[in-house]
């Protein structure tokens, strides 16, 4: 879908702002829902995936089975609501041997595993609202040995809400980021006084060790850590906000058109009503 497409800083891939989030989406729902709802916490319209079972509720990019994202930006971040349930992603990758090689991280799994064509690993997520960096480049080289050459399928399952997924070439501060892709949260009814200042906390979570794996079996844990970083909270009024929103959503729908015009063969038959 993007190989064609000339890739750098940014590249997004869903925003639940937009008119159609899921336009490059596939959703699959059982005993669940997919839905776009008003998030209490940031006041805003968000993605919300829940299921009885993860595994049968989900959207994966692209639509068509047949078709890949083509991605070469190595870093994946997405601003995922930790809802205190099961929940996992995937994403498929191409390394430099010509093997797709599949991530999954989720939150119920203690440990890592490595298999030649799967690599599985727990996540933790803090409360409220996350960003999670995804290093795409340094997990192929590690778990391995291969170099990163372009991401194929993004899969993300219950339960969870979605801000924004996208891919950058490589991680920025809060500070360089444009102001579309921060999270900004309502100003609180007692704000802090001015001296008082807003901070970030981490969550890590493991990843297999190629050079360990070879002296051990094929499926064992290891200790190194890499590092998965929440949202840095910043208070702006909510009339702020919206307002930004409303200038977003059409620079965002201006953009769509033109990269979907381009880069999209078959459209998504199916559109997210908000």
């Amino acid at each position: 879908m993007f190989r064609n497409t000339f890739q750098s800083g940014f590249l997004s891939i869903l925003y639940s702002i937009g008119s159609k989030p899921l336009q490059i989406w596939d959703s699959k729902v059982k005993n669940g829902h997919i839905k776009r709802i008003t998030d209490q916490d940031i006041q805003s319209s968000v993605l919300e995936i829940m299921g009885t079972n993860v595994s049968t509720s989900y959207i994966v990019a692209p639509a068509n089975p047949k078709h890949t994202l083509g991605i070469k930006l190595p870093f994946l971040v997405m601003i995922i609501k930790n809802l205190n349930k099961y929940f996992t992603f995937e994403v498929q990758v191409l390394d430099d041997k010509g093997v797709k090689r599949r991530f999954r991280a989720s939150n119920y799994q203690s440990s890592t595993r490595v298999k030649p064509f799967i690599c599985t690993m727990p996540m933790r997520l803090d409360e409220g609202w996350n960003q999670i960096q995804f290093n795409l480049s340094d997990f192929t080289r590690r778990a391995y040995g291969t170099n990163y050459v372009e991401t194929l399928r993004v899969q993300i399952h219950a339960n969870c809400r979605i801000r924004r997924i996208y891919f950058s070439d490589r991680l920025y501060t809060e500070e360089e980021l444009p102001a579309e892709f921060k999270l900004f949260l309502p100003m609180a009814a007692n704000p802090p006084p001015p001296s008082a200042t807003t901070t970030a906390t981490t969550t890590t979570a493991t990843v297999a060790d190629p050079e360990k794996k070879k002296k051990k079996k094929e499926e064992s844990d290891t200790n190194e850590k890499v590092k998965f970083s929440t949202t840095k909270k910043t208070d702006k009024s909510v009339a702020e906000v919206k307002d930004r929103e409303e200038k977003i959503e059409e620079k965002e729908n201006s953009a769509e058109n033109v990269a979907v015009a381009v880069d999209l063969v078959e459209p998504l038959e199916q559109e997210l009503t908000a």
